[in-house]
């Protein structure tokens, strides 16, 4: 079960000089319009004169495919000419290139290194990941406390990873006192606002009496809601829920096209519990109930079986 949620989102920055405001805005209306050559033609110029907006920019077109061929060797070279100028964002951008390996050999010290410089000036993405990293011990020491405080920081800025991550923390009282209540508070402020994986563990603790009194009709909305966001964490847990009758009229057809749906998704464990309410099905049941999960997913989790 993915408790944990890991930045992975670029940044694009939005931030530019008097001086260059008007190429750098028809670069960023270009771009927002899908327009990605005349986005080019505008930042490149303001990218080698070394703005470090374009300079970022032009990384994250690189690392994407944005109108280029895909490049993260490229993306790395404009992320470090913004990063090393002490732009945030890109700051953020290569510690995320150096924590995947993307373009540059895996080093997650020299992950950190970045995540720290974009932390210290703020960035919300790059303090939540700098807590993963403490939390996990990757490229510096172990430690729950800093992990807290990072993720505390982030949580101030209102990323909803932090949120859910705190939610987490609480949960299982890692550097700090577990606490389920609390646990659910962080869940909840990130699930109100769209986060799935919080939407999930919110369900979790609904199912759980975690922290709340247990009700299986408020963890059915909100795996749900997450499941429709594509989460595949809660489409099992939905499947688990039609399988048993929690909160709503047991049914194996849905409950095989759930589980169907997670394990297309990479849901953990998901297939087995596909097979195990398979072999209580007719082949009638299956192919309906395939049809179901087919019909649900060319939906964007629009039809679902009602």
């Amino acid at each position: 079960m993915n408790h944990i949620t890991l930045a992975l989102a670029t940044v694009l920055s939005l931030a530019f000089t008097q001086v260059t405001a008007q190429d750098y805005n028809k670069g960023l209306e270009a771009y927002n319009a899908g327009n990605y050559a005349a986005a080019m033609k505008e930042w490149k110029p303001l990218a080698e004169q070394g703005f470090t907006g374009a300079q970022n920019n032009l990384g994250l077109m690189y690392k994407n495919g944005n109108g280029v061929l895909q490049d993260f060797s490229e993306a790395v070279k404009w992320y470090r000419l913004a990063a090393e100028q002490g732009f945030a964002g890109a700051q953020y951008n290569l510690g995320l290139m150096y924590q995947n390996g993307n373009g540059v050999f895996q080093d997650f010290s020299e992950a950190v290194k970045w995540y720290r410089l974009a932390a210290e000036q703020g960035n919300d993405l790059a303090q939540n990941n700098l807590g993963l990293n403490y939390l996990d011990g990757k490229g510096v020491t172990k430690n729950y406390n800093k992990a807290v405080k990072w993720f505390r920081l982030s949580a101030s800025s209102g990323n909803l990873g932090a949120h859910n991550n705190l939610g987490f923390i609480y949960g299982n009282g890692i550097g700090v006192v577990q606490d389920d209540i609390e646990s659910s508070k962080w869940f909840r402020l990130a699930a109100e606002q769209g986060n799935a994986v919080a939407q999930n563990n919110i369900g979790l603790n609904y199912v759980r009496g975690k922290g709340v009194i247990k009700d299986y009709n408020e963890a059915k909305k909100w795996f749900q809601l997450a499941a429709e966001q594509g989460e595949p964490n809660a489409q099992k847990h939905l499947g688990i829920m039609y399988t048993f009758g929690n909160g709503v009229i047991k049914d194996n057809l849905t409950a095989h096209m759930w589980f169907n749906i997670a394990s297309a998704n990479g849901g953990e464990r998901a297939e087995d519990a596909r097979n195990e309410v398979e072999a209580k099905m007719s082949a009638e049941d299956i192919s309906k109930a395939t049809a179901m999960a087919r019909e649900c997913m060319n939906s964007n989790y629009k039809k679902c079986g009602g």
